[in-house]
């Protein structure tokens, strides 16, 4: 039963409308009760003791179209959170707007120069919309640039987001209208997702992304051989639990540049995992939708597939910071796994094998993840190692990796400086002695420990074997002119760290520096 409430509702005339409304309430116990309050104007505390008294007959009671200023009272007083009390909002029109990015959820429009609005695909998407907000600002106290929605709109017959991204451009549109900027985008795309996977977030405050790969795992059980469905779901529960935080849907649409600023937008799909599980995610937007139609990519993305496939490519590079393509495709199978299940689930759930595309799509991505499971034994990786040609040119790059992984276990910067003077002693001896004269690939690894913080940092080489803690150390008392010279690299390096060890194994020089935080 629907009743409208108007004007002011003061002492004045708070006992006249109770009477009036309990005289059309009269004989309705049970019935769903509904006051329509987009002509009420105030409220005092008089009015909310009718509400009140009112709700305790009807506990299902709703309050809606009510004005920003009325629900500002209501909320106040808790009655927002007793009952249903929804706002009246402003309507938008989005009939010829520029589409600026898609997601899983919803479709953002640019409304005006200043402002877009995410339009929901959910009809009833205030839950949605809420969660969203609640998840992007704890990204941004977090520390990842983000837009916050300032206001809730009605869109047609579903609601929307609105913020504030002045003359904002997507990855997409930077991409599409000017590819020589290809490299700058890799760099600023896979800085961005390097800090949201160094986030750790509390406990419990984003939904586990392992978990709804186990639901696509378990979807696929009875669409896949028995003995392909059971390891499927194996390698999916062996990734162990994470609490770094994952994007869910980062791709170039969801980036925008605006003033020099690189903003993450699209926030509801936010989560906690292991960083395949994000791998899977991008090599989809970039390669698996369009793997059978390479037009799909360019009516989403804008850009064409060859672009998509080297942004994709260009991008896990450096990630892992490593160019060896065997060590590409390793990675690139474990994401593509988690990649085709995702696709074929989607396309089976929304009518995919009623079409003929889609049933040519799902043929192709479960023929290849068949041959992935044959050969694939975990889609766990190393995310903290990188391999490179040991060059002194290279340094740099090294040093930025290990000051990242400092950086993101909140290193004090003593430390981080001792730890950087003891690469670079490790790392330029690799360049320079290793392969001479000759140039070979260096691994670095990073490894963080509790109880004491300790970080371990291993390098690994296949050059001639050779054991830089066997040489006695110099004699530091001796006047500058009687010092051989050489050593004092190695000298300093075992002084800054807590603990230097070296071993020769498998036809590899491994040396590695321990130092407690």
């Amino acid at each position: 039963m629907s009743m409208k409430l108007t004007g002011r509702i003061d002492s004045n005339n708070a006992a006249m409308l109770e009477k009036e409304l309990l005289k059309e309430l009269d004989g309705q116990t049970g019935t769903p009760v509904v006051l329509d309050a987009s002509g009420l104007e105030y409220i005092s505390s008089a009015g909310l003791r009718v509400l009140l008294r009112i709700r305790k007959q009807h506990p299902d009671m709703k309050i809606t179209g009510v004005s920003s200023e009325v629900y500002e009272i209501l909320d106040m007083t808790g009655f927002t959170e007793m009952m249903q009390v929804e706002k009246a909002y402003r309507m938008v029109s989005i009939e010829g707007c520029e589409e600026i990015g898609r997601g899983a959820n919803g479709t953002i429009y640019r409304i005006d120069r200043d402002n877009v609005v995410k339009v929901y695909n959910n009809a009833d998407a205030l839950a949605d919309i809420q969660h969203e907000r609640e998840v992007a600002k704890l990204a941004l106290i977090l520390g990842i640039p983000t837009a916050i929605s300032y206001d809730v709109v009605r869109v047609g017959e579903s609601y929307g987001s609105v913020f504030e991204l002045l003359n904002a451009r997507s990855f997409s549109k930077i991409l599409a209208a000017e590819p020589e900027k290809l490299d700058w985008c890799v760099k600023e795309y896979v800085a961005l997702l390097k800090k949201i996977h160094s986030t750790l977030v509390p406990h419990g405050k984003l939904p586990d992304m392992k978990e709804t790969a186990l639901s696509w795992a378990r979807f696929l059980q009875e669409y896949l051989p028995e003995e392909a469905g059971r390891k499927l779901q194996a390698l999916v529960e062996a990734v162990p639990h994470d609490d770094h935080m994952l994007h869910g849907d980062y791709h170039t649409k969801n980036l925008e540049l605006q003033n020099d600023e690189v903003l993450l937008i699209d926030m509801d799909t936010l989560a906690v995992g292991h960083p395949v599980f994000e791998l899977a995610s991008i090599y989809n937007a970039f390669v698996g939708y369009s793997e059978l139609d390479h037009e799909v990519i360019k009516a989403f993305q804008g850009f064409d597939y060859q672009t998509g496939r080297a942004f994709w490519r260009k991008s896990l590079a450096a990630y892992l910071g490593t160019t060896d393509e065997r060590r590409l495709n390793e990675i690139e199978d474990k994401a593509r796994i988690l990649g085709y299940a995702r696709m074929i689930r989607r396309s089976i759930r929304r009518k995919g094998l009623e079409t003929e595309k889609g049933r040519a799509e799902i043929a192709l991505w479960k023929e290849q993840l068949l041959g992935l499971l044959e050969k694939v034994d975990t889609l766990v990786f190393a995310r903290n190692e990188m391999e490179i040609e040991a060059t002194d040119e290279n340094l740099s790059a090294v040093q930025s990796f290990v000051e990242e992984q400092l950086e993101a276990v909140g290193c004090a910067p003593r430390a981080q400086m001792q730890i950087g003077v003891a690469v670079e002693e490790i790392f330029i001896n690799i360049a320079h002695y290793a392969y001479a004269p000759d140039k070979g690939k260096a691994t670095v690894r990073v490894e963080v420990s509790d109880d004491p913080v300790t970080v371990t940092i291993t390098f690994v080489d296949h050059g001639v074997p050779y054991d830089p803690l066997a040489k006695p150390d110099p004699d530091v008392a001796l006047p500058a002119g009687e010092r051989p010279v050489g050593g004092l690299g190695i000298f300093l390096t075992k002084k800054l760290m807590d603990d230097v060890s070296y071993e020769y194994r498998n036809g590899q020089n491994i040396l590695t520096l321990k130092k407690k935080l």
